[in-house]
C-alpha cells in the first residue's frame, strides 16, 4: 500500500519506476504515456437564481478568448453553493476574477480570497479593492491553468509554477487524506478547456501541481458538452470514453448547477477521493492505468477480452473470472469501477513475471 504525503515528486516517468518482470516494452523498447483525449445532474438553480442566459452576465477579454462572471446575482448563488458548511473566513483561490464581481461577493461573504489574475488591465481594480477589505484580497498575477507548464524552462508571469505560488502564500503540504485548507473555483479556458482537463487530471494521479500540496477541491464552470463527457457512464455510451473513467475514478463529482449561461455552462465541484491511493493505484504506476484506458477505448465497441492479449501476457479468460465478468462484455459496458478493478487485477498479478505489455505508443502530449 502507498500513501501519499508531502514532497512527492512533480512529475514521475514511467521509466524511472519500473521493477524487474513488471513490463514487457515492444517495439522501440521506449516505455512513455501518451495524453488520451453522465448524464446524472443533480439539483437545479431556478431561474430566478440568476443563472438564465443574458449578454450581461459574462463576457470575453479581447486579447485571449475568457469567460467573466459579471452578473452579481449569478456571482451570489455561486457563494451560496461553496459556502455549505464551511466556517467564516476560509480561502478561496479564485482563477482570472476580471472585472471582480465574484470576488466582492466571495469577500462579502466573510472569505479571504486570493485572487489569480492573467490580463493585468482588472489587476490595479482588483488591488484597489484588496485596499479597502483589510487584507482580506490577495492579487497576483498568475494564470492558475498554466500552472507548472510541461516544458517548463524559465517561467514568467502570469505563468509560474505552483511551489512558487504556495511558498509566497505560504501554505505547506498537506496529507492526502486531511484535504487542503483553501477552495478553488474558477471558469475553465474556452479554447483550450478539454486539454486543461486532461493536465488536471494528470497533475491528480501523479500528485503534482497543486495536488502536491493536497486534496485540492475545485468549482469549475465547464461547458455542458464536456460536463456531459465527464459525467457519462455505460449508459450514455455515445459520451463516454477514457476521461469519463479518470474523473470518476479520481474524483467526487457533484453538479452544482445545470442552469446553461450565455455560453452553455455548468458548474461542477471536483472533489479527489481520499481513498484513491490506498490500493494498488499510486501516482507511481498511474500512466499505466492511463494506458490501459487509452487501448481500450481505441475501440470502444470491441469485447474486452479482445482487448486483454495487447495489455497484458495473463490470460484473459482468467482475468475476466477474477473481475467477474462474462467472456462478452464490450468495453462500453464498463463502469469506472470495473476498469479500476481490471487495473488492480492485473496488477497484483502473481501468476506472471510479466503483467504489462506496451507498444511505444504511450508518449506525453502534454503542453
Amino acid at each position: 500500500m502507498w500513501v501519499p504525503g508531502a514532497g512527492i515528486p512533480s512529475r514521475l516517468t514511467l521509466s524511472a519506476f519500473t521493477r524487474a518482470g513488471r513490463f514487457c516494452v515492444l517495439n522501440s523498447g521506449v516505455v512513455r504515456w501518451k495524453d488520451v483525449p453522465a448524464e446524472n445532474f443533480h439539483p437545479q438553480l431556478k431561474p430566478d437564481v440568476g443563472f438564465g442566459k443574458s449578454s450581461s452576465r459574462l463576457y470575453k477579454s479581447r486579447s485571449e478568448t475568457k469567460r467573466y462572471v459579471t452578473s452579481p446575482r449569478v456571482a451570489e448563488a455561486v457563494v451560496r453553493m461553496l459556502r455549505g458548511k464551511r466556517k467564516a473566513g476560509q480561502l478561496i483561490l479564485e482563477c482570472n476574477p476580471g472585472p471582480g464581481v465574484l470576488t466582492r461577493a466571495l469577500l462579502e461573504s466573510g472569505a479571504r480570497v486570493i485572487a489569480l489574475e492573467s490580463d493585468k488591465n482588472f489587476i490595479p481594480e482588483l488591488k484597489s479593492l484588496g485596499d479597502s477589505v483589510n487584507g482580506r484580497l490577495e492579487v497576483i498575477y498568475c494564470d492558475f491553468f498554466k500552472l507548472d507548464p510541461r516544458n517548463r524552462g524559465t517561467v514568467t508571469p502570469p505563468v509560474m509554477t505552483s511551489d512558487m505560488l504556495f511558498q509566497y502564500l505560504g501554505v505547506k503540504a498537506h496529507p492526502w487524506k486531511k484535504g487542503f485548507p483553501l477552495k478553488v473555483v474558477g471558469i475553465l479556458p474556452v479554447k483550450t478547456e478539454r486539454n486543461t482537463l486532461w493536465k488536471i487530471l494528470h497533475d491528480l494521479y501523479s500528485c503534482s501541481s497543486v495536488y502536491k500540496y493536497g486534496r485540492a477541491e475545485l468549482n469549475l464552470f465547464i461547458s455542458e458538452k464536456e460536463c456531459r463527457k465527464l459525467m457519462a457512464n455505460p449508459q450514455t455510451p455515445g459520451l463516454y470514453q477514457s476521461l469519463s473513467v479518470l474523473g470518476q475514478t479520481a474524483c467526487g463529482i457533484k453538479v452544482l448547477c445545470t442552469e446553461s449561461l450565455e455560453q452553455n455552462l455548468c458548474f461542477i465541484q471536483l472533489t479527489p477521493h481520499r481513498n484513491l491511493f490506498t490500493g494498488t493505484l499510486t501516482p507511481f504506476n498511474y500512466d499505466v492505468f492511463f494506458h490501459m484506458l487509452r487501448q481500450c477505448f481505441m475501440k470502444r465497441n470491441a469485447k474486452l477480452i479482445d482487448h486483454l492479449p495487447s495489455l497484458s501476457p495473463i490470460d484473459a479468460v482468467h482475468i475476466l473470472k477474477q473481475i467477474k465478468k462474462h467472456k462478452d462484455v464490450r468495453v462500453i459496458d464498463m463502469y469506472p469501477e470495473d476498469f479500476q478493478r481490471l487495473f488492480e487485477t492485473i496488477e497484483c498479478s502473481k501468476d506472471d513475471t510479466c503483467k504489462w505489455l506496451y507498444d511505444g505508443f504511450m508518449e506525453d502530449t502534454l503542453a
